[in-house]
């Protein structure tokens, strides 16, 4: 078999802004004994990128001239001959680190994180080692597939990690992003009760058709933390999906029960978060920082995505060659779930 030999790629030729994104070709790497040549389908942005883009990113240095982008789904071309598990044609993921194949993070592992401390995914072709690779369910398209790697597995870790979400829990997700939107459906398939927040009432429908049993609209409600509580009888929810940060955090405290679950993820909505020590140690509240996940992780969320025949909420999908106007679709906020790149 002839392996492919260029690849067109983007890539950031500088830090600022994601207008020095430059489409170029370079170089195939062939396999070696324990690694496989992917061919990329489908690539799905994160928050990251538009960071990582603007040289905002606080987690890690960024690679220079790097490849940006962390989640692929593709299709196996060639195996090294150490290679037992995959063979070509086999449809995979990544995992977000190269290195994190279970357990906690480490230095290690966010030292070998895609699309910043090392090239990332935003290729037609890329060679990764096979042991951080992932099949993909079969009911699923390599765009949805593409969705799985950093949202679907982040919601995954903080909703069945140390503390596993069950039934006849509250689950409380902030917005309708990736992240969020994959929090919603995990839950739902664990028997929680989930109630989200978003500022459009129209974001806020879907999340309703997806299972969201209480609906607030911050913008119109902004004391949200209230209302949850009211929702909850003053007992608080069990989970948080904390996607903004600072902006939100004191919010999220006031609305968990005592020993509840905050999920820090992102940091979507800025500002301080004003004084915060006080409410965490009153209501010995357990913040877990969230980084992505393990493969092991992955591979028991395949599990239950397959069990339930769960399908990831796409709002848009852009060609390659239209990877800036992915970005600008992006940092708009319009997007209700993932925005995709079908690469090839």
């Amino acid at each position: 078999m002839v392996l492919p030999t260029t690849t067109k790629k983007f890539t950031l030729p500088k830090l600022g802004s994601y207008d020095y994104l430059t489409l170029t070709q370079g170089a195939v790497r062939p396999p070696k004994d324990t690694e496989a040549l992917i061919r990329v389908h489908a690539v799905s942005l994160q928050y990251r990128e538009l960071l990582i883009a603007r040289d905002q990113y606080p987690l890690g240095k960024i690679a220079e001239n790097v490849v940006p982008g962390s989640d692929l789904a593709g299709e196996i071309v060639a195996v090294g001959g150490d290679v037992t598990a995959f063979k070509a044609g086999d449809r995979v993921c990544s995992n977000f680190s190269l290195r994190h194949l279970d357990g906690d993070p480490s230095p290690e592992t966010m030292g070998a994180t895609l699309g910043g401390a090392i090239d990332g995914v935003l290729t037609q072709y890329i060679t990764l080692p096979a042991e951080a690779l992932v099949p993909i369910p079969e009911h699923l398209s390599y765009e949805e597939a593409s969705t799985l790697p950093c949202a679907a597995l982040t919601a995954y870790n903080a909703l069945l990690g140390p503390v596993p979400v069950k039934a006849g829990d509250f689950v409380l997700v902030q917005g309708t992003g990736g992240v969020s939107i994959f929090g919603l459906q995990f839950a739902v398939a664990s028997g929680a009760t989930v109630i989200a927040t978003s500022s459009s009432d129209e974001k806020l429908k879907l999340a309703g058709k997806l299972g969201a049993k209480h609906l607030i609209n911050y913008r119109k409600t902004p004391e949200w933390q209230e209302e949850v509580q009211k929702i909850t009888g003053g007992r608080g929810v069990d989970h948080v999906i904390e996607v903004g940060g600072p902006g939100t955090l004191l919010k999220s405290i006031q609305s968990i029960k005592h020993a509840g679950w905050i999920h820090l993820i992102g940091f979507l909505a800025g500002g301080q978060g004003g004084s915060i020590v006080g409410p965490i140690v009153g209501k010995a509240a357990n913040i877990r920082g969230i980084l992505i996940g393990s493969v092991r992780q992955f591979k028991d969320m395949n599990r239950l995505i397959e069990t339930h025949n769960l399908r990831p909420v796409i709002n848009k999908v852009f060609p390659f060659e239209q990877t800036l106007e992915a970005y600008k679709y992006l940092d708009s906020q319009a997007h209700v779930g993932k925005v995709v790149i079908k690469v090839l």
